[in-house]
């Protein structure tokens, strides 16, 4: 495909994505003639929103809340990641089709192992029930990990457990003490305590001084949960190393390059998020 390649990410809110300054300095660095932008899209628009990015010649796109499992359903082909979470994360416009794909999956073992997380360490509590949360309980059920899910509707949790065929406890937010009781795993897969959402509260003094507390929120970069896990020295990831996990193998997908490793995203995306008001 000839001249400019163009990419976007698409959800709902997507004015806070940091994807587009990432996959710019990437396609910059790599020498790449390409355009990556933000795409906003209401859920009753998705799927005509995708359609028109099709036809205007896009390669693709990354896919944000809320829209993860409405692209599942949008594809016309999907990897196994994909149908085995229920969501994707990435759909590419191939000639006659779209392919879905679910890469939060890369990002979030990858983000794990930076954690030094051991999954016969002990359960893990993850909390949340949408797109996230499945391909994080996909990581959990693969890696053989007793999984308790807390979410304000434990119905919804349920159906995710029971659709991943995966044997979960289940409980709602005022049973979270409860959860992570033993738990060497605290996953937070929900917008909770992102800036303008309300924060995610946890009574964090039950976990073993062993355990890993992993925020996939990333603005702010320092979310209440990280401060509350770090203030009783426990060991924490964040959201940005999943975003850039995620990100590696949709940029290669989009663009046909892999992405360069001389790019010092981190440090860049780390004072995009400093720098915000």
């Amino acid at each position: 495909m000839g001249g400019v390649r163009k990419a976007g990410v698409i959800g709902w809110p997507v004015g806070h994505s940091l994807s587009p300054a990432m996959m710019t300095a990437w396609l910059n660095d790599a020498g790449i003639e390409g355009e990556y932008s933000p795409v906003a899209a209401a859920p009753e628009d998705f799927a005509d929103t995708i359609h028109r990015l099709r036809e205007a010649g896009y390669a693709g796109v990354n896919v944000t809340l809320p829209h993860k499992e409405a692209a599942l359903a949008l594809a016309d082909t999907a990897s196994d990641a994909a149908r085995a979470a229920g969501a994707a994360n990435v759909l590419v416009f191939e000639k006659a089709r779209i392919h879905a794909d679910n890469t939060d999956i890369t990002g979030i073992r990858a983000t794990l192992d930076e954690g030094g997380w051991q999954a016969e360490t002990g359960p893990a509590v993850l909390i949340g029930a949408g797109g996230a949360a499945r391909a994080a309980l996909y990581v959990l059920k693969a890696a053989g990990v007793p999984a308790r899910i807390v979410n304000r509707s434990p119905d919804r949790a349920a159906e995710l457990a029971r659709s991943m065929g995966c044997a979960a406890e289940i409980h709602g937010l005022d049973a979270a003490p409860r959860a992570l009781e033993g738990a060497r795993l605290v996953i937070n897969a929900t917008s909770l305590g992102m800036k303008g959402q309300p924060a995610l509260a946890l009574p964090l003094d039950i976990l073993p001084a062993d355990a890993l507390v992993f925020d996939m929120v990333y603005v702010p970069l320092e979310t209440g949960l990280l401060k509350q896990a770090r203030s009783r020295a426990l060991r924490t990831v964040g959201g940005l190393s999943m975003l850039i996990g995620q990100a590696r193998p949709a940029f290669e997908a989009f663009f046909g390059k892999p992405v360069p490793a001389r790019t010092p995203v981190r440090a860049m995306l780390e004072a995009a998020l400093e720098g915000r008001p």
